[in-house]
């Protein structure tokens, strides 16, 4: 069994993902845009818009400044991709959608199945709604019903919408600018050649699902790969064997990570990585925590929901890359009407001691957050003094 260094497997990790793909010299077409889908297999997708909406920032995080209308239009207009719950609401091939068909015959949501049984009736008119009248959101039906509370408190007309998009019924076919999703039948969003296929039996298309995942990780533990589809390691666990002998997964060990785990046979092995991106609490590369836990050194928890008083880092907290290692987290907040991308908090990895490492760390992200201002629209970048590396990033931008 080969044995790897843990320095090999975060290369690995981050080729797999992208970040040895040379960055666009001008402005990304649709083919970088492929391309990075292609790498990423599924993108997040996640309402908070502190900074921006976080589906924009793993595009960024690889290719570098874009035109984000032009994005929203490639994954919603070209026919390439859908939205699909997978991992949580998440944007992935059509082509993989007959491999996602079983998961609509098991709907678990309490919520949808307590809507059918008691307003029997009900759903089947909201789907005759949008069948008759087109593409719909929650704000056009004629009975949407009223929230029932300030957070996931869904009116029953969005519980009703939302059950017929699991179960299959109905897709989404675009996002609002407000991000509110727009309903419409699965015809007139996936392409016809697509919804021929035969749907595939739950057993390959649960392997299917983690040769995938793990060609998007480069190399990982069984619950790394289950997790980028959100399966059950119970259920996929047995696939592995059957992933190995068939020669797409190879069993690895890594000093400092573990024994057995597995490396895609297409993954790179890339001498080094070069580079810097911050990284939205919802790319693949930080997504599953224990992964980066294991791999780079990183504890990392979103605190959105933390009470603020209770925060150890911030509300909207992104990982730092520089090259192949995770050196700093920063909490950023876009202050539109500042026109200011405020940094409100900046904090080192107590790993990251060397004066020379520090400075690199600070001088790097200076850099990139100017980068990202520009592309917000924003007319600078304001720091707070919060954190060991506030005073270093401000004395970068002397």
């Amino acid at each position: 069994m080969a044995r790897l260094s843990l320095a090999q497997a975060r290369r690995i990790a981050l080729a797999a993902q992208g970040f040895t793909d040379p960055r666009p010299r001008s402005a990304p077409t649709v083919r970088q845009f492929r391309r990075a889908m292609d790498r990423m297999s599924a993108l997040q997708l996640d309402s908070v818009n502190v900074l921006c909406r976080s589906h924009y920032l793993p595009v960024l995080a690889r290719l570098g400044p874009f035109d984000r209308e032009k994005l929203d239009t490639y994954l919603y207009r070209s026919g390439e991709h859908f939205e699909l719950y997978t991992h949580e609401a998440a944007i992935i091939s059509q082509d993989l959608q007959p491999h996602m068909r079983y998961r609509a015959s098991q709907p678990r949501w309490k919520a949808g199945l307590k809507l059918e049984k008691e307003l029997p009736g009900y759903v089947d008119a909201v789907f005759d709604e949008v069948a008759e009248r087109g593409p719909l959101s929650i704000k056009d039906l004629s009975d949407p019903g009223d929230r029932s509370g300030p957070w996931w408190g869904q009116s029953k007309g969005k519980v009703a919408l939302d059950w017929l998009y699991y179960t299959g019924r109905l897709a989404i076919r675009e996002r609002t600018p407000m991000f509110v999703s727009v309903y419409d039948r699965p015809e007139n969003v996936i392409r016809p050649d697509v919804l021929a296929r035969p749907e595939v039996a739950m057993r390959e298309a649960l392997k299917h699902q983690m040769a995938l995942g793990a060609r998007s990780h480069g190399i990982g533990t069984d619950k790394d790969l289950a997790d980028y589809f959100r399966l059950k390691v119970t259920d996929v666990r047995p696939l592995l064997d059957e992933l190995v002998a068939d020669g797409v997964l190879e069993r690895v060990d890594v000093d400092g990570w573990g024994e057995g785990l597995y490396l895609h046979s297409e993954a790179k092995r890339p001498r080094r990585i070069t580079g810097r991106a911050l990284l939205t609490p919802f790319d693949p590369v930080v997504w599953y925590r224990p992964r980066a836990e294991a791999l780079f050194d990183f504890h990392y928890r979103i605190e959105i929901y933390t009470p603020e008083h209770k925060r150890v880092f911030g509300y909207y907290v992104l990982p730092f890359l520089v090259d192949d290692e995770l050196v700093a987290r920063v909490d950023l907040k876009a202050d539109r009407k500042a026109g200011v991308l405020l940094v409100k908090g900046a904090y080192l990895e107590e790993r990251i001691v060397e004066p020379a490492q520090r400075d690199r760390a600070a001088a790097e992200l200076w850099s990139t957050l100017d980068e990202m201002a520009e592309w917000l629209g924003l007319d600078g970048v304001g720091v707070a003094d919060k954190g060991d590396l506030a005073p270093l990033l401000l004395r970068s931008r002397e």
